[in-house]
């Protein structure tokens, strides 16, 4: 199966500057006004969207606004994040990991998206304000990147989630919405947040903390929930480097003598009322620097309505490059496994039009792959692969199990040299190369006659210095990294 999408290059913005912020800020309601005389959107339609009204209730694309954070300090993904940020990174041959959250916002009618980013987030920054730039979002809909700044006021980084948001309130106040919506930017799931905000409203609950309907052999690191029979959170586990932190909940006795309770693991997904954020963040707790461990234990502590939402349909938080590459090759098998929205035509997966020619494939042997628009493929035998956009694989190359994130350009008279004998190395794979089970990043130079097969069934190497690393028997190929004629990786 060969499925050729539209894709493209990459581009690069600077660091948004706070007084740009402002000017943006303050021209934004006048600026949406002029938006029915757009120009047609260049998105997938979704005319095909199911609905999900909210009786009695007001419309979730006036009354929600989602709050997305696409990065942290701390990365499991590395060396992929050594220069973006969790949610920048490709994912099936055309996407970013952060449009998966963008899209449910999208597909849920949640059109107030704040993106609030600080940790190699130049590539990030640039896909979310290119690729939504209000186009197709309705008429007061947009996503706003809003980067860590300095004022007068805070003359530093983000400290955390909490930090961000309550130095954002004056940004995230601007419209009546009655919810926010605080997403993590690099999970790759679907879901109709309408429904959980139905679910919210009808519970008339401060808080809905959204979980996994069932715990994880792997705790995914958002704390864990004891949920009673009404769905009300009784208690809150907390992991720490320390000692595990147990938050019983005031709210009532009922919740402990309840012996139908169950546990849940949290997704780091919450819905909290306008009004109690504000509250939370600047009267209750106004040092604290985490929502999800210290915001959301501090709630239920001092008894306010947190109720628990489950989910049960397919979630993966990236916790591991492991799991970043299975993400992948599950994209390959299609509608039964994995992840299915990347051909679900109701409910798209929204991304930057990108205007790249078709794929050439020149006496290829193809077979379970997915390929992005604008690659050369020349000779070469493929098999169970994500070939990424505008990737170049020369004559009697092998590739089998792995992930090609592509290249940015076309690489033509210019050729960089790598430190290994002045040897010319173009962008792509060259000719006889053999590549199994492996990620090659963006703009990688794999030389001819190359083997990256992991003969030795290595589990964990760091050889960064020379391009590469080997994790969970994964070998990565690092971003721009030169890999020299005859090379055994």
């Amino acid at each position: 199966m060969v499925m050729l999408q539209l894709s493209g290059p990459i581009p690069v913005n600077p660091q948004a500057k706070f007084s740009i912020l402002e000017l943006a800020h303050s021209s934004r309601k006048y600026l949406t006004t002029l938006s029915s005389f757009s120009l047609p959107s260049l998105f997938i339609s979704n005319s095909h969207q199911p609905q999900h009204p909210i009786s009695s209730f007001s419309p979730v694309n006036q009354s929600v606004a989602a709050i997305v954070f696409g990065d942290g300090s701390e990365s499991r993904l590395y060396p992929l994040t050594k220069r973006r940020s969790e949610g920048a990174i490709p994912l099936g041959a055309k996407y970013r990991i952060v449009d998966a959250v963008i899209s449910n916002c999208i597909n849920s009618n949640i059109n107030k998206i704040y993106a609030l980013t600080q940790y190699n987030s130049t590539y990030l920054n640039s896909h979310l304000s290119r690729a939504y730039s209000g186009l197709g979002l309705g008429k007061d809909g947009f996503v706003e990147v809003i980067a860590a700044y300095q004022s007068l006021e805070d003359q530093g980084w983000f400290k955390g989630t909490a930090d961000a948001i309550r130095r954002c309130l004056w940004v995230l106040e601007e419209y009546q919405v009655s919810e926010f919506l605080v997403l993590p930017g690099h999970h790759l799931y679907r879901m109709d947040y309408q429904k959980l905000v139905e679910v919210h409203r009808r519970s008339e609950a401060d808080i809905t903390i959204v979980a996994l309907n069932s715990t994880r052999d792997q705790d995914p690191g958002f704390g864990t929930l004891k949920v009673n029979s009404l769905n009300e959170v009784a208690e809150f586990h907390v992991k720490s480097e320390r000692e595990p932190m147990i938050v019983p909940s005031a709210q009532s006795s009922q919740a402990f003598n309840d012996n139908a309770y169950r546990k849940l693991s949290s997704m780091g997904i919450y819905l909290v009322n306008r009004d109690i954020m504000t509250k939370l963040l600047n009267e209750y707790f106004p040092q604290a620097n985490e929502f999800g461990t210290e915001v959301i234990p501090g709630a239920i502590s001092i008894g306010m309505k947190v109720q628990a939402y489950a989910f049960d349909g397919y979630w993966e938080d990236m916790s591991s490059i492991a799991a970043f590459y299975q993400a992948n090759m599950e994209c390959i098998k299609g509608l039964n496994m994995g992840y299915n929205s990347f051909y679900d035509k109701d409910a798209p997966l929204y991304t930057m039009p990108r205007y790249l020619p078709p794929s050439t494939i020149i006496d290829a042997v193809i077979t379970d792959c997915v390929v992005g628009d604008g690659c050369i493929l020349n000779r070469c035998k493929i098999k169970g692969t994500v070939v990424g956009m505008m990737t170049t694989i020369g004559e009697k190359a092998i590739i089998e199990d792995s992930v090609i994130m592509g290249s940015d350009i076309y690489q033509k008279d210019y050729i960089q040299r790598s430190s290994k004998e002045g040897m010319a190395i173009p962008i792509g794979i060259g000719d006889q190369t053999h590549i199994k089970k492996a990620i090659i990043d963006k703009n990688a130079r794999i030389g001819r006659n190359v083997m990256i097969i992991n003969k030795d069934n290595v589990q964990e190497s760091n050889r960064e210095a020379n391009g590469y690393i080997i994790s969970g028997g994964i070998v990565v190929v690092l971003e721009s990294a030169a890999i020299p004629d005859g090379s055994i990786l």
